[in-house]
């Protein structure tokens, strides 16, 4: 989509903090952290949100959610770390581009 912005990252129109990319899908620093360690974990694909996924984005999700584990650890979160997928604007999703948060560094935070 040409106004998205996760798309122009995916493109390479819009600079990001990268640590992973493939085929499939594409992991940044948030740019505006709430903890010491906050990034995301994009399908490259533009996919507006979860309550748009279907059966064709099994795979790209199960790949999502298991390289979150792989790269929480690399960015040093040994101790554990909280994902947040925001669906849709009644449950906070601002970059209407389906995104993961891995979040954590900042000690326990009740939900």
């Amino acid at each position: 989509m040409s106004d998205c912005i996760f798309c122009k990252i995916v493109a390479g129109d819009i600079p990001c903090n990268r640590i992973y990319e493939d085929d499939d899908v594409l992991a940044f620093h948030d740019i505006h952290p709430v903890a010491p360690v906050h990034f995301m974990i994009i399908p490259k694909a533009h996919v507006a949100s979860l309550t748009e996924c279907a059966a064709e984005h099994q795979a790209v999700l199960g790949k999502i959610l298991l390289l979150a584990p792989n790269l929480a650890k690399e960015q040093g979160l040994d101790d554990g770390f909280r994902t947040v997928i925001n669906t849709g604007k009644g449950g906070g999703q601002e970059v209407f581009h389906l995104h993961v948060h891995i979040i954590g560094g900042g000690g326990p935070r009740p939900l």
